[in-house]
């Protein structure tokens, strides 16, 4: 039997609320019909993340393979809904005897997170938009206080300050500290700084997309000193400099913000979702329909 020895206080609703707050993968965990002697009567739930469980479903075997199964659907990384029947005898090898259905319902999280190099006009600007999204935001930026204060609390964005190194700001452990599969955007006060991420984003090689901020002229200055360094040209065409829509008009911090998100608005993963969603109406009948003599 694994152990799951991470229990964490408060209840599912204050849990529930705070993950969807932030955007973090969890999974919701509902009994919704039960037979028989049984640890908890409908209705009630809890609260599953990949290393963190709120309240619950009354212990024992049952609750391990319910927290096992809604962690299996976490690491799937598939949002969705499904029903999973527990015969409390058989399955979950209690005494009780009974028959549980869980709904649970999988929350994948964060839509896309968006790495953010730079916390000058266009950065505060840009961060201002995204923040009702449900998206991630690590904030970078190597100058004391360059964070608004409003903005450092705030749930789903990390502000974290790039560390100084031997020879300037340490890009590379930044750059090394993000997650895979990242939206990259380069906008620092310093273009030294600009080309050393963007050297150090390239090496590391697994942002869905990289963009720097600038002109055209800016980029071809760029290029050159990158290809120097060793990037082909199959990589360096994977940066977009200048950022932005194609067609947007404006240089004014906020007018570049705007068509910013509008292109992160076109990277953005392009889910195909069934024709049929949740739990299959076939399968609710059975569960919930009781037999007839």
């Amino acid at each position: 039997m694994p152990r799951h020895d991470t229990k964490a206080s408060g209840t599912w609703h204050s849990a529930l609320d705070r993950l969807q707050r932030q955007a973090r993968p969890h999974a919701l965990a509902s009994v919704v019909g039960t037979a028989g002697s049984t640890p908890r009567e409908p209705g009630a739930k809890m609260v599953i993340t990949p290393d963190a469980v709120h309240d619950t479903l009354g212990g024992g075997s049952f609750e391990f393979q319910v927290i096992d199964v809604a962690r299996a659907a976490l690491s799937g990384g598939e949002g969705g809904s499904h029903l999973e029947a527990f015969p409390l005898g058989g399955r979950s090898g209690q005494c009780c005897g009974g028959y549980v259905h869980v709904l649970i319902e999988v929350f994948t999280g964060a839509e896309m997170t968006v790495a953010l190099f730079g916390a000058g006009h266009v950065g505060r600007a840009l961060v201002e938009i995204l923040a009702p999204l449900p998206w991630r935001v690590l904030w970078f930026d190597s100058r004391d206080d360059a964070f608004p204060s409003e903005v450092e609390s705030h749930e789903r964005l990390s502000c974290r300050r790039i560390a100084a190194g031997s020879e300037g700001a340490d890009v590379a452990s930044a750059v090394d500290s993000l997650p895979p599969g990242c939206h990259a955007l380069v906008m620092t006060h310093d273009h030294a700084e600009d080309r050393a991420l963007v050297d150090a984003l390239l090496r590391r090689g697994d942002c869905a997309s990289l963009g720097l901020i600038g002109s055209a002229s800016k980029w071809a200055s760029f290029r050159r000193r990158l290809a120097d360094a060793g990037h082909d040209a199959a990589a360096l065409g994977t940066v977009r400099c200048p950022i932005g829509i194609p067609g947007a008009k404006g240089k004014r911090p906020y007018e570049i913000a705007l068509a910013t998100a509008a292109e992160l608005l076109t990277l953005k993963p392009d889910v195909q979702r069934p024709d049929r969603l949740g739990v299959a109406p076939e399968v609710l009948r059975d569960a919930f329909t009781p037999p007839r003599d």
